[in-house]
């Protein structure tokens, strides 16, 4: 049975999750979620209401668990080859998430030059601990993705409970009501498009 994982994305960057190169994947952050999530689950993004961003109830992203794998399996993965950070290249560039790897299995880990390294491109222990505590990466290629142009989520999206699907503070909550995942699939589905539609909400900000 597939479940819902519903959080807020507190930094709508393009790097968690990053939406780019044909997949969206969640390799850093969200520790509760990646350990738990199964291929099926939906992993569901809504805004931040917080000050400056002010677009809660809103959906970031959605996507449907195909995938998941292992740090050193991502790291190696051509596919993923894009998704390694280039801090100084374009903004998608910049805000790869591809950023763990290890020479020899076992080793300590290595952090790429990234959003979560320290200022001068060296590794941030507080990050590598966190990030890593949890060795597994969610991938999609079946999601949508728009950021910080999303559309409210309707107020009949909730569970047989009475929870609305849409998360608005801390923390993340999971949903085992098939009725719900069949909702929000529809909902989904009834956009008519998927993949990356819509800028980051950073990215726009950036251009006010």
């Amino acid at each position: 049975m597939s479940r819902i994982y519903s959080y807020v994305v507190r930094y709508d960057s393009g790097f968690a999750p990053n939406p780019f190169y044909g997949y969206c994947t969640l390799a850093t952050c969200k520790p509760d979620i990646r350990r738990h999530a199964e291929v099926g689950d939906w992993v569901v993004g809504s805004a931040s209401n917080a000050r400056g961003i002010r677009r809660g109830g809103h959906l970031v992203y959605a996507m449907r668990v195909t995938e998941t794998m292992s740090f050193d399996a991502y790291s190696v993965d051509p596919r993923f080859e894009k998704k390694k950070p280039f801090r100084n290249g374009s903004r998608k560039q910049s805000c790869g998430d591809n950023i763990y790897f290890r020479n020899v299995h076992d080793a300590n880990w290595s952090q790429r030059d990234s959003f979560h390294s320290r200022e001068n491109g060296q590794l941030n222990p507080q990050h590598v601990k966190r990030d890593t505590g949890v060795n597994r990466v969610l991938v999609s290629d079946h999601f949508i993705y728009l950021g910080g142009t999303g559309m409210a989520f309707p107020t009949d999206l909730k569970d047989r409970n009475g929870r609305r699907l849409c998360k608005s503070g801390i923390g993340w909550s999971r949903f085992d009501d098939p009725q719900l995942v069949k909702a929000l699939e529809q909902w989904i589905y009834s956009f008519g498009i998927d993949g990356y539609q819509g800028e980051p909400h950073e990215w726009i900000t950036l251009r006010v």
